[in-house]
């Protein structure tokens, strides 16, 4: 049984044909089509989730950890402008997502019929593509044009590099009508053609590395990828490179600096020459670090390089020599086979300052009273391996900088846009393919802020999320400014007295306490077991 309206019928047709599986539907009325042509066709795994912010955050999970397209559907109004957290999300952290949107007929648009708002082109600054299917396909250029439409929407969601698409669909009414006759129709060949960088761009690059005692390679948010770990092991052997990561670069090396601000937080004056690079190569989403930008900005290198299989001119450093356009595994694997020996100090400058630190901050850890930076502690030095570790966003994902990267451990932030919004929904939607034990550490206002995430009838029993309750946001104590002015508690931090308890009853979700340090050293692996709350 498929809807009778042809032009969601044909797309139904086409997603499936794609190898593509899961879509998230909000209810509605308007959507009646896409929910009786995708919730039963075969080979399609339909999830009802009411909260259209909750359910689109959750399709990001879903997204995140498939890396195939996952489609959200809604009905029309103002529930489409729900979906606007998650997809600008998606679009800086670059996953596919296909949001179909119910509408109704253009001649019913702004003459004061119900639930109806401009809705094609609506998420123009925050998708790759905006498309609108035909009101009817009952013509031969009809059925063309929505066919072309479809494959390139499919095709755009994943190139040539992944992102938000969207389709407006519009139906006229009667909206509830069935059939059993499928519209069927054939892909496009949109295959993905290899961008491949020129050999003589190679070897200027090559020759240019070769030469500087100075390189810098920065590897912002990524998927873990072994072969990128090789090479990038294979590079940090090299005297005259240092490669920057953060957690959620999820790549794994002694010889990587995996802590920057414990590092660049005591680069005075004095060191600069010596700390400052000449060259720097970067690729991948979104930095955490503030502190590496600022020196990096007011340090600027002579070259910088970013790698975009899109062509993206990521400047981040205010210095950007050229985007490459192509893969960061290609790139330097072809860039490694032609450099040559060269003699420096400077990985080991940064490898020297970086383990001096390490000593210092494992003496403070071991006098530092009972805190946020000592829960962490414990929790990071806990976590069993193979985990997947889902940080919220201000101080947990911060924190877990300081603290490095573990191996064989998976971070995962919603750093696109860094909102505290859709953290519960994120990391639930990523657990529900994920048979590996996933944590969720974020902040009281993170998690009351997305508490309708609990709202789901999908949630897994291996999701675990501690909140670090605080009672208010407590990034606005160490940021510079809120505390000058006579509105911290208030209009900054936010202060309250809420718990999590009664809204994990609300919900079915098992909830533990821990008060003291020792609690939590107690507590944390049983609770690792149970599916609960630890606040």
């Amino acid at each position: 049984m498929t809807s009778d309206k042809k032009n969601i019928s044909l797309l139904t047709d086409l997603f499936v044909r794609s190898g593509l599986s899961n879509i998230v539907i909000s209810p509605g009325s308007r959507n009646a089509p896409i929910i009786i042509s995708f919730a039963n066709r075969k080979g399609i795994k339909a999830f009802s989730i009411v909260d259209e912010r909750s359910a689109a955050f959750f399709a990001l999970g879903i997204a995140l950890n498939t890396q195939k397209t996952t489609a959200i559907a809604c009905t029309s109004g103002s529930a489409v402008l729900n979906y606007a957290s998650a997809i600008s999300e998606a679009f800086y952290q670059k996953l596919p997502l296909l949001i179909l949107t119910a509408d109704r007929p253009s001649n019913l648009i702004d003459i004061g019929d119900g639930q109806t708002i401009r809705q094609n082109n609506v998420f123009a600054n925050y998708v790759k593509k905006s498309y609108q299917l035909p009101l009817n396909i009952d013509t031969e250029d009809e059925f063309k044009s929505a066919k072309i439409i479809i494959n390139e929407a499919l095709y755009e969601c994943n190139n040539p590099q992944p992102g938000p698409v969207h389709i407006n669909i519009p139906f006229d009414e009667p909206i509830y009508g069935t059939t059993e006759e499928q519209i069927t129709g054939n892909l496009i060949d949109n295959n993905k053609k290899p961008i491949v960088i020129s050999q003589n761009k190679i070897k200027e690059i090559a020759k240019k590395f070769s030469e500087s005692e100075k390189i810098m390679i920065i590897v912002g948010q990524m998927r873990p990828d072994s072969k990128l770990s090789n090479i990038l092991s294979k590079l940090s052997e090299r005297s005259n490179t240092i490669v920057l990561t953060e957690t959620t670069s999820n790549v794994f090396n002694g010889a990587f600096i995996d802590t920057i601000d414990n590092v660049v937080s005591t680069i005075d004056n004095k060191d600069i020459e010596s700390f400052k690079p000449e060259i720097v190569i970067s690729f991948g989403g979104q930095v955490v670090s503030k502190m590496i930008k600022k020196f990096l900005r007011n340090n600027k290198p002579n070259k910088h390089w970013h790698i975009s299989p899109s062509g993206e001119k990521m400047d981040t450093y205010f210095s950007l020599t050229e985007a490459l356009e192509t893969d960061e595994v290609t790139f330097l694997n072809s860039l490694e086979k032609k450099l040559v020996p060269i003699n420096s100090n400077f990985k080991n400058i940064w490898l020297d300052r970086r383990n001096r630190i390490d000593v210092r901050k494992s003496e403070y850890l071991s006098k530092c009273e009972y805190s946020d930076l000592n829960v962490f502690d414990v929790i990071l030095s806990n976590l069993p391996k193979d985990s997947i570790l889902h940080l919220g966003n201000s101080t947990p994902v911060r924190y877990s900088q300081l603290f490095g990267s573990k191996e064989n451990i998976e971070y995962n932030s919603n750093r696109g846009v860094s909102g505290i919004d859709g953290q519960i929904s994120t990391a639930a939607g990523y657990t529900y393919y994920s048979s590996k034990l996933n944590v969720l550490i974020t902040g009281d206002l993170g998690f009351f802020y997305d508490s309708n995430g609990l709202m789901n009838k999908y949630l897994s029993p291996n999701l675990k999320i501690i909140v670090i309750n605080n009672s208010g946001g407590g990034i606005f104590r160490f940021i510079p400014g809120p505390d000058t002015t006579p509105n911290l508690e208030e209009f900054f931090e936010a202060k309250h007295r809420y718990k999590a308890e009664f809204i994990c009853k609300a919900f079915d979700v098992d909830y533990i306490k821990a008060h003291t340090l020792d609690d939590l050293k107690t507590i944390l692996p049983n609770f690792m077991n149970k599916k609960m709350v630890l606040p």
